[in-house]
């Protein structure tokens, strides 16, 4: 793209910089001072010759060439042609940038924002960058940070990957989020940072997505779910979701290693519930416990604290200690848990609550709290639930003793494995890209399939580590001397049969990213769940025809590709 401005110029002089000889250059310039020669001097040691190449060309010949130039050389072109006060170059710069480069001016919006506002000659960029502002204000504003000597409000996030601020750019400018072939955390961590960044409306889209379609993997990370959301309380109804599950499982939190680092804002959601399963004075336990380890460590010796000590605790928990039901704690519980800590509690309350033991019907100043709604404990009879849904004790024994490589089968008695269940197609969905999150890093798996349509159940042991991590779109055939593959004896299937790796080098594919929307657990082609509409309950694709002879022998009588009811993958433990 070459500009030209010839029918603004007396002549094209543009030769004299090509002739050999040396010329002086006068630039008149309206807003620089004269020196004693009456001449103007402008210095900028910081121009490229290439750069200052174009200004003169254009200068002399009323030519600017941009072909096959940078946009960034646009941008710093622009800048310098202003600084020489060229107004007419800089405008039709500006102008191009405006109306050809936008992409390239949103990509590199905070160098463009902060060097248009150097000088105020460009109006038509600061509207340009202005509308997007005015849009999307948090780009560069933020309540809790003050402007800069320029007024601009700068936000630093060192931590944040390039491949989520990659994703929050294109929210801003598109409003498209991509979220294909990705794994569940980086959603999670998206939702941090956009929380981070104060857009709400991404941040709360990501929220409903990990409750509605995430929640195994909510429960599976929960520790570290849990005490990210209550950084800043923004995530109302993740905290519903987490709570709903800690008044069911208190253990969860108050059990956790790292309980005392729990934030007060998380442990205070608990203590408003009424349905918290746990007994009040347990909860008491649990928030003086909380309180201590806030504080430089006290006495271990109640008896040696001092008035500054209950003080500092009484301080800590402020805010706990309303929230506890004191007139549902029996007497004895009152002598032994509270009464040693009475001088943290108001004068007024210990009265109450001592009054209240000794004539419960009389009435008293202080706010009497419901009573928790802790469920029966009394347990029904034991019922022993299924550890699948697919196989049974059985074929556990029987599969443990093909592990073992055992002639003869084990005992349901003598099983010496555990069968850990991490995936259930009808509890986490039949998405191959959901076995990938999940099963990922699992060593020593059985993949179990119920054949749509028939009795059979086929399956397969890898005792490899199944990995997620291969980039692209090539897959990669591992090495696995232990792997076999089978189908059980069920229903109207007489005899179970088993085959093992033949050629070891090709046991097991790992798969690249970009097909793990369509490949499953892939055993040889002995045995592989496969499906191109990402479901493997819909489409009849999977195989176990063993055309390659990877495995000793097939282990379905029909060679036709099929569709499964459900699958499970369990992880297999050695008993202790």
């Amino acid at each position: 793209m070459s500009l030209k401005f010839f029918d603004k110029l007396s002549q094209n002089l543009v030769e004299l910089l090509n002739d050999g000889y040396d010329c002086n250059i006068v630039l008149l310039l309206e807003n620089i001072q004269p020196n004693e020669n009456n001449i103007k001097i402008i210095t900028k040691p910081s121009i490229s010759s290439k750069i200052f190449d174009v200004i003169l060309k254009y200068i002399y010949g009323g030519i600017v060439n941009l072909e096959k130039v940078e946009t960034r050389f646009i941008f710093d072109l622009m800048l310098m042609a202003n600084e020489f006060e060229l107004t007419e170059l800089s405008n039709e710069l500006e102008t191009i940038l405006i109306e050809d480069k936008a992409s390239w001016l949103k990509t590199h919006f905070s160098l463009v924002y902060r060097s248009i506002f150097v000088k105020e000659n460009f109006k038509n960029l600061e509207s340009f960058c202005n509308d997007i502002v005015v849009k999307y204000p948090n780009l560069i504003f933020d309540k809790n940070i003050q402007p800069n000597e320029n007024n601009i409000k700068i936000i630093t996030k060192p931590s944040i990957s390039s491949k989520i601020f990659d994703v929050i750019l294109k929210y801003i400018y598109g409003g498209i989020v991509n979220l294909e072939k990705v794994e569940t955390r980086f959603i999670f961590d998206l939702m941090l940072m956009a929380n981070e960044f104060e857009l709400t409306e991404l941040s709360n889209e990501l929220e409903t997505i990990l409750i509605e379609d995430k929640a195994s993997w909510l429960k599976t990370h929960f520790s570290l779910v849990y005490r990210s959301i209550f950084v800043k309380e923004n995530f109302k109804n993740l905290e519903s979701f987490c709570n709903d599950i800690v008044v069911k499982y208190p253990n969860l939190i108050f059990d956790s290693s790292d309980f005392t680092s729990l934030p007060e804002s998380a442990l205070l959601s608990l203590l408003k519930r009424d349905d918290l399963q746990m007994k009040e004075v347990e909860i008491w336990d649990y928030v003086i416990k909380w309180g201590i380890a806030q504080n430089s460590t006290p006495p271990t010796n109640l008896g040696d604290w001092t008035k500054e000590n209950f003080s500092t605790l009484k301080t800590t928990l402020q805010h706990c200690l309303p929230h506890i039901r004191y007139f549902h704690i029996t007497i004895i519980e009152i002598y032994d848990k509270i009464r040693p800590y009475k001088k943290i509690l108001d004068k007024q309350l210990w009265e109450d609550i001592n009054q209240h033991l000794a004539a419960p019907d009389r009435p008293i100043k202080s706010i009497i709290l419901p009573a928790r709604s802790v469920v029966n404990t009394e347990l029904p009879p034991r019922t022993t639930k299924p550890f699948s849904t697919i196989i049974s004790e059985e074929h556990a024994a029987e599969i443990s003793s093909w592990i073992d490589r055992k002639i003869v089968t084990y005992s349901t008695a003598n099983i010496p494995y555990n069968f850990e269940l991490i995936l259930r197609g009808t509890r986490d969905g039949f998405a191959p890209q959901t076995f990938w999150n999940i099963c990922h890093g699992h060593v020593c798996t059985i993949v179990v399939a119920k054949v749509k349509g028939t009795d059979e159940i086929i399956g397969g042991y890898n005792p490899l580590a199944w990995d997620n991590t291969l980039d692209g779109n090539s897959n990669k055939w591992m090495e696995a001397k232990g792997s076999f593959i089978f189908s059980l004896k069920n229903g109207s299937i007489q005899n179970s049969i088993l085959s093992r790796v033949k050629n070891t080098k090709s046991a097991i594919l790992q798969v690249g990213k970009n097909n793990q929307k369509y490949f499953g657990p892939y055993f040889g082609y002995g045995f592989s769940l496969y499906s191109e509409k990402s479901n493997l309950n819909l489409d009849s694709l999977s195989c176990c025809d063993n055309c390659y002879v990877f495995y000793e022998k097939r282990v379905k009588t029909s060679s036709d590709r099929f569709s499964i009811d459900n699958y499970e993958v369990f992880k297999v433990l050695r008993k202790s």
